[in-house]
């Protein structure tokens, strides 16, 4: 390990997805984020998530179809809300959609497989970061809903982890307050016992 990898996770935080522009990152770019995403704990080597990418007209495509099945479980959308809807997907050059894969296994509970998604992503956004790219993850209503999710290219059976917005990024990504890390840890104290407040 290196000072300069300490320092990125001490500063990193997530760029404004309206500010992510072209160019988004080249065919041998990503084929390397996506190398360092798979290189996260996976107990049993299940690999439980994989990814889509969604680029190109594909991303308008997705908004509209979102904007249907937004008006058919909440009737006529207000212009504002329809256009939020249309660009969900477009507003970032490249977005990849991190997927939670279930693979059974005796031992190795859902819980464990569903983390394991959650350092890829993580790890997704590193890389990207580190070849110069901005990046912001996030889900939405539809990802909680099936036809949401099967409009995105989920199976039936599969869920979302985030969907990572990646482009061009040349301004400062705004700061938010951060947690007291001396309240994060302590030295372990035996059983957890309830307080007495």
């Amino acid at each position: 390990m290196t000072q300069p990898i300490l320092d990125y996770l001490l500063t990193r935080n997530s760029a404004p997805i309206p500010e992510l522009k072209a160019p988004a990152p080249s065919d041998a770019e990503i084929a390397t984020i996506i190398a360092a995403a798979s290189r996260v704990p996976d107990h049993g080597k299940l690999e439980p998530w994989r990814f889509i990418l969604y680029r190109g007209e594909a991303r308008v495509e997705v908004g509209k179809k979102l904007v249907a099945l937004a008006e058919s479980r909440e009737g006529p959308l207000s212009d504002v809300r329809r256009d939020q809807e249309l660009a969900r997907f477009s507003r970032a050059p490249l977005v990849i959609g991190v997927v939670s894969v279930p693979k059974a296994h005796p031992k190795i509970p859902e819980w464990e497989k569903f983390l394991s998604g959650g350092m890829a992503a993580m790890n997704l956004m590193i890389a990207a970061n580190a070849l110069g790219y901005g990046t912001n993850m996030i889900s939405n209503w539809y990802s909680d809903v099936p036809e949401g999710r099967a409009i995105l290219g989920l199976a039936p059976d599969e869920r979302v982890i985030g969907f990572v917005h990646i482009g061009t990024f040349s301004g400062t990504a705004p700061e938010r307050p951060r947690p007291n890390i001396s309240t994060l840890y302590a030295d372990y104290a035996g059983p957890w016992k309830a307080r007495a407040d």
